[in-house]
């Protein structure tokens, strides 16, 4: 397999077989004697999202020779859980709209969309129930440091004096850890070697770690269009990412100035031109870079194959996406 001539949707191909499983199992296991269960559960799995992470359990099992139908359980336990995270997000940063469709949120209310939130976890819990203890607890320890990152971001809200270190703190905490979970559990059900294991989390890690810094660097890059949601929404929700930490570094009084209070962001355009003059997103961009070459580093050990060359191609396409 020639990594040059491949891109992600063909590395979707490769697992084509398991995905569509997946979409059914999704679908299958949300569907309740409940109506709104029912109800919200279509809505929420009737357009196919990216599946970036139960791709990479997928991947990760095949690369270490695992072909068993418990791959698609498991991935499917790995969506319901980063549902239940987005949706409990919306609620907290009031978002009526995620990647161009109404949110639960605003579709039903704060209080259906919290229960189906815990209702979600609570099915990843009920569908991961066997005798792998060891993927019990990584779940739960994924889902603990979801929680924490979370938490730890609501508490830095609007502060602009936050450290990188603090950033990529929260960050390796509620987006990387599921992704580190993902690889993990692949690696679990093929029984692979602690090697092998530490090096798939790993690989994980850090191309969560990417994926949230380039996540926050589109908010300030890309459209509206694209986006499916407004540019600078993070900001507006007091969430000071990546780009603009590195531009307060030198230009936190010209940023501030344009900032009156929270909530209140003037003449957002500007804001854009300062961040790109500082040379934020160029920062930002080769930031995420470093990670997923970090990333790449962590599958040297494994023989080279199509699993291996499509966890490669799929690392890259975290650095190249446009939503």
């Amino acid at each position: 397999m020639d990594k040059k001539d491949y891109s992600i949707s063909d590395v979707y191909k490769i697992i084509n077989s398991e995905l569509t499983q997946l979409e059914e199992e999704l679908k299958k296991v949300t569907q309740s004697p409940i109506d709104i269960v029912s109800k919200i559960g279509n809505y929420i799995f009737k357009g196919k999202g990216k599946r970036i992470r139960p791709a990479l359990l997928i991947l990760c099992s095949k690369l270490l020779g695992y072909h068993e139908k418990e791959i698609i359980r498991y991935a499917s336990v790995i969506e319901f859980i980063h549902t239940a995270s987005l949706i409990h997000d919306d609620i907290v940063d009031n978002s009526n709209i995620r990647r161009g469709r109404k949110t639960i949120h605003y579709k039903w209310g704060s209080n259906i969309s919290v229960l189906l939130g815990d209702y979600l976890y609570i099915l990843s819990i009920k569908l991961s129930l066997n005798d792998n203890s060891k993927i019990i607890q990584s779940l739960s320890d994924v889902t603990c440091q979801m929680i924490e990152g979370e938490l730890l971001e609501l508490n830095e809200s609007w502060n602009f004096d936050i450290e990188e270190e603090k950033y990529l703190e929260i960050i390796k905490k509620k987006t990387a850890s599921l992704f580190a979970g993902s690889c993990k559990i692949g690696a679990l059900l093929a029984n692979a070697t602690e090697e092998e294991e530490n090096s798939l989390t790993d690989f994980g890690l850090n191309t969560g770690i990417a994926f949230q810094i380039i996540d926050d660097m589109l908010d300030f890059t890309s459209t509206e269009k694209a986006l499916g949601k407004p540019v600078l929404s993070d900001l507006k929700e007091g969430k000071i990412t990546l780009p603009l930490i590195y531009t307060l570094r030198n230009r936190k009084e010209e940023i501030l100035k344009l900032i009156c209070g929270k909530r209140k962001i003037f003449n957002t355009e500007e804001i854009l031109n300062i961040i790109n003059e500082a040379g934020g997103i160029d920062y930002t961009y080769k930031k995420a870079e470093s990670y997923i070459n970090k990333a790449k580093k962590n599958l040297k050990i494994f023989s080279d194959s199509v699993y291996k060359d499509s966890l490669i191609i799929l690392s890259d396409y975290v650095l190249t996406r446009e939503k």
